[in-house]
């Protein structure tokens, strides 16, 4: 998933979408995007192991 994310960036300053932003602005904004894929990553796992909801 840090791949995908990482990936998404590099391919970003190569098309230039965030070549014009500050570099201290990308490197905050990957980072809040990998902590927000993270939690993503462990809320599924953890409803996952909880079993079917009740929905």
């Amino acid at each position: 998933m840090l791949f995908i994310v990482a990936a998404l960036l590099l391919l970003g300053v190569l098309m230039g979408t965030v070549a014009h932003a500050p570099l201290p602005f990308t490197a905050v904004a990957a980072v809040a995007i990998a902590v927000w894929l993270g939690v993503f990553a462990l809320r599924e796992r953890h409803a996952r192991r909880r079993g079917p909801s009740a929905r």
